[in-house]
């Protein structure tokens, strides 16, 4: 079983926007941060999703017997997974569900910003990095 958290930050005037992701196995953590190709926070939110499940697959040689505990700060990410439809946001919804398919089971779960801490810093410090290099 795994659980990953992942969060998104965006800076409103430039677009610019990254990601964090922390998964947790057997008392084992994985910290990752990425700058994104998205340029608003809740297409970055969906972005960081499915690229927190595509790393999933590299952990596991049998997604298929894995259930994965996903926490997400975003309402958007929470309620588009369990209705499997988001108006503005489909395409995201669709390829964030395809990446979760190979799984046995996936839980997503909303969770206040308080309790997405790591994943929350890691996509602070990749969006502030990357402003740097700007």
């Amino acid at each position: 079983m795994f659980s990953l958290y992942t969060d998104a930050a965006t800076q409103p005037q430039t677009g610019l926007s990254a990601g964090g992701i922390l998964i947790i196995q057997d008392h084992h953590q994985t910290q990752l941060k990425t700058v994104l190709t998205a340029t608003t926070n809740h297409t970055a939110e969906f972005e960081i999703a499915r690229i927190g499940f595509e790393h999933l697959l590299t952990l596991t040689s049998k997604p298929a017997e894995t259930t994965v505990l996903f926490y997400t700060d975003s309402q958007i990410v929470s309620d588009s997974v369990a209705k499997r439809y988001a108006k503005h946001y489909q395409l995201w919804v669709d390829a964030l569900l395809a990446v979760q398919d190979p799984f046995q089971l996936v839980l997503t779960q909303w969770v206040p910003e308080r309790e997405n801490r790591g994943a929350h810093t890691l996509a602070n410090q990749a969006l502030h990095s990357a402003e740097d290099v700007k």
